[in-house]
């Protein structure tokens, strides 16, 4: 095995009775990386990190610590440490005997312990709060004293289990900053279990979206958003505007594919293996949104862009951007995410049941081969107004 492995599952599964919870799960976890398991309640990405961490046995399948196999092994035998969700202090020690356990169940002397917490808590810029019990911590700083608790016995691998869930919006993003700039400094191998998207992709350097007890799709987080390869990703990882169609040309940059209505938008080719029945995505933040003037005459589309009509069903301002829902020609409804770069904002211009234009370039276009979808109807039976 690769030395630049720290974690690898071989065919892992995990079964609870008749439930497979992981399935046949192969994933390498590279030294050094920051890694997520992302997906909803009951994918598996908890189950998972359990079974690395040794707290769950597999059912079958091999886990690997380096070149070591571990499949067997009990947690305190695996070079890991844990940080979960409701961060597991002691809350009868103090900030430095908290941190400072793992050092003194090694037997390591007094003057290394001291210098190695001290070490620990400027790293998760918590010095001065050695003498504090837990509970005279905020939140954010039970988290910061479990990652320091963590990482001072320099494991190999570092599992986090939802840590940040129980933390408040802004603090939860801080954070976010703040374990991404530890786990730099310290270059230790992070695997983070979430089902937050946003906070995923803030910190990770690549992200295996998790469905059913298997990998939907792994990839860095730009990869996963801007070009998703399954319906389930493309809606896990944002918004996404999704239009059924039938491939009807090709050239060695695009495709051509009409959807229902009888418009021809392109898409890069190289994501089209083949396939003849697609369905293609675009975006919110990608569409450009221009009225269409009455009795201006028809509005053409920029040269080389993908356009689409339709009409205003409602705007909404939201601060940063004005966020539109656009109903086009064959009842689908689209979302657009449109900029405020003008005082006041654009809602005002693009009223409720205001005709537009929506234009993006084919390149933004990203590709979903399917014959069916997972309900099992094709896509030109999606009800009306589906996305």
């Amino acid at each position: 095995m690769p030395s630049s492995i720290d974690v690898r599952l071989d065919r892992v599964t995990k079964r609870f009775h008749e439930v497979v919870a992981v399935d046949d799960l192969s994933v390498d976890v590279e030294q050094g990386e920051f890694f997520s398991m992302l997906g909803p309640s009951g994918c598996g990405k908890t189950t998972t990190l359990r079974m690395i961490g040794g707290f769950e046995e597999t059912t079958a399948g091999t886990i690997y610590l380096g070149e070591a196999d571990v499949t067997g092994l009990p947690p305190f035998k695996r070079d890991v440490n844990t940080v979960f969700q409701n961060y597991a202090l002691f809350p009868h020690l103090s900030v430095r005997e908290n941190v400072a356990f793992g050092l003194r169940r090694k037997k390591v002397d007094n003057a290394e312990i001291d210098r190695r917490v001290v070490a620990m808590l400027e790293l998760v810029e918590m010095p001065g709060y050695e003498s504090r019990k837990p509970s005279q911590l905020s939140g954010g700083q039970q988290q910061r004293v479990a990652l320091a608790r963590a990482l001072i016995n320099h494991p190999k691998v570092l599992l986090l289990d939802e840590p940040l869930g129980a933390l408040d919006l802004k603090l939860r993003k801080q954070m976010q900053i703040e374990l991404k700039r530890i786990q730099t400094e310290v270059g230790i191998t992070f695997i983070y279990v979430t089902h937050d998207q946003e906070e995923a992709m803030t910190m990770s350097d690549r992200i295996a979206v998790m469905r059913a007890g298997r990998i939907e799709q792994l990839g860095s987080p730009e990869e996963l958003y801007e070009r998703p390869r399954t319906e389930f990703v493309a809606g896990f990882l944002g918004v996404s505007n999704l239009l059924g169609g039938s491939v009807v040309g090709r050239d060695d940059s695009f495709v051509s594919v009409r959807i229902a209505d009888g418009t021809v938008l392109r898409a890069p080719a190289e994501l089209v293996n083949g396939s003849a029945t697609v369905r293609i995505g675009v975006r919110p933040e990608k569409l450009r949104v221009t009225p269409i003037v009455e009795g201006a005459g028809p509005t053409p589309a920029d040269g080389g862009l993908n356009a689409l009509d339709g009409t205003i069903l409602d705007a909404s301002y939201i601060g940063v951007s004005t966020q539109y829902l656009v109903k086009t020609r064959d009842g689908h409804r689209l979302t657009v995410y449109a900029q405020n770069l003008e005082t006041g904002g654009a809602a005002e211009a693009l009223a409720d049941g205001h005709p537009v234009r929506l234009t993006w370039q084919p390149q933004h276009t990203f590709v979903i081969s399917v014959t069916t979808l997972d309900d099992g109807r094709t896509p030109v039976q999606t009800e009306e107004g589906a996305p």
